[in-house]
């Protein structure tokens, strides 16, 4: 029988090859003075601002030289009141999308944005609703444009923490695959790596639910078919779709199912070292997936967890009633063609394990995982990742 649940999702999803020429249209209908937040390489929305331009948007835009901190989420969101935007626009990676997320929100609500930080702030709601975004992604990843949550990054605390509230859901969730064409290989392997993990621990998760099983079985096909042939051939238009399509799931999926130890272990190393999301999580895919199956293998209250290990692994190598482990290996293999480094290469060594460990079993995303896991389970997985 299926359960009660709720979802939650951007008020409106414009998917397709080309849709970013429908943009202009779009805004308008929202409002014509736009602040346009973008990442280190303005030149690249030049279309973005003309197809605004055409439609009578007036645009100011703002740009992201690297992941957005407190103090930036703060300095957009006075600039957003100071041009009198109506509408944030985030063009660009999970970062821009991120960052102009938390300018909307900052945009109407009383400073400082600590105020309404998990973790290291007060985590109040947020009194006012945020401007409307329009969330274009540039790459195939995050999801963020249809997530609740904005990540900012504190250099003090060196912590990524999340501001979160469904008010920060986007008005429009706009992906065009084509924007995704010119990513390099290490980024397109990365994102997308990201992508399947968040759909993988979607799946996996204790709170996922009829809906977003419905849409993980669809959308981990499509990445696990597509993921290594866009990352040897960036021009393959079929490939770039499936993965902007999985990744538009992996949001979906995870903002109402929760997520798992990957990306609850992959918060404080983020903010502590200066390494890709998705590269992260993809080094600790592997090893996470490890210690959950055993830990539900050994458990006698936890077939359930078992029984979607064996679906899972059915779905990426197509045998009938596999065994539990042929997903893990597959996604081994994958993460070795993909050329994922291992977190050694960012820095990390087994003097950190004990404090990542603790800052992950705090994270918010630990608690979709499907089994408790310890301090020191959770340092073997960082010792297993390196």
């Amino acid at each position: 029988m299926i359960s009660h649940f709720e979802f939650a999702t951007a008020g409106r999803i414009v998917f397709g090859a080309g849709r970013l020429k429908d943009l202009g249209s779009i805004a308008c209908e929202i409002g014509r003075r736009v602040l346009l937040v973008v990442g280190s390489r303005p030149e690249r929305a030049d279309g973005v601002r003309k197809y605004l331009a055409a439609s009578g948007c007036q645009v100011n835009i703002a740009t992201v030289e690297k992941e957005p901190t407190l103090e930036l989420a703060e300095a957009l969101g006075q600039e957003a009141g100071k041009s009198k935007a109506e509408l944030v626009v985030g063009f660009g990676g999970g970062s821009v999308i991120d960052a102009a997320k938390a300018a909307a929100a900052m945009a109407t609500n009383e400073g400082p944005v600590l105020r309404y930080l998990e973790v290291i702030g007060d985590g109040k709601p947020l009194a006012e609703r945020p401007l409307p975004v329009i969330a274009i992604p540039t790459t195939a990843g995050t999801g963020t444009e249809v997530t609740r949550n904005a990540v900012l990054h504190d250099p003090k605390t060196r912590l990524k923490v999340s501001l979160r509230s469904p008010l920060l859901l986007p008005r429009v969730a706009l992906v065009d695959p084509e924007t995704t064409m010119t990513l390099p290989p290490e980024v397109t392997a990365a994102t997308g790596m990201d992508a399947l993990t968040q759909l993988i621990e979607s799946f996996l998760s204790c709170r996922a639910t009829a809906l977003t099983d419905a849409i993980c079985r669809e959308a981990i096909p499509k990445i696990a078919g597509s993921l290594e042939r866009s990352f040897r051939d960036g021009t393959d238009l079929v490939a770039r779709t499936d993965v902007a399509f999985a990744s538009l799931c992996s949001g979906l999926a995870l903002a109402n199912s929760g997520l798992g130890a990957v990306h609850g272990l992959a918060a404080p190393l983020g903010g502590a070292f200066a390494a890709p999301h998705g590269a992260v999580c993809a080094a600790l895919l592997v090893p996470v997936l490890r210690v959950n199956l055993a830990a539900t293998q050994a458990s006698v209250t936890n077939q359930r967890t078992v029984d979607r290990f064996r679906e899972l692994a059915g779905i990426l190598i197509g045998a009938e009633v596999p065994e539990p482990t042929a997903a893990i290996e597959w996604l081994a293999k994958l993460t070795a063609a993909l050329a994922i480094p291992g977190l050694a290469a960012y820095g990390l060594q087994p003097e950190h394990f004990a404090d990542i460990a603790r800052q992950g079993l705090a994270a918010s995303s630990m608690k979709g995982n499907p089994v408790p896991l310890s301090q020191q389970v959770l340092e073997a997985v960082l010792g297993a990742a390196l």
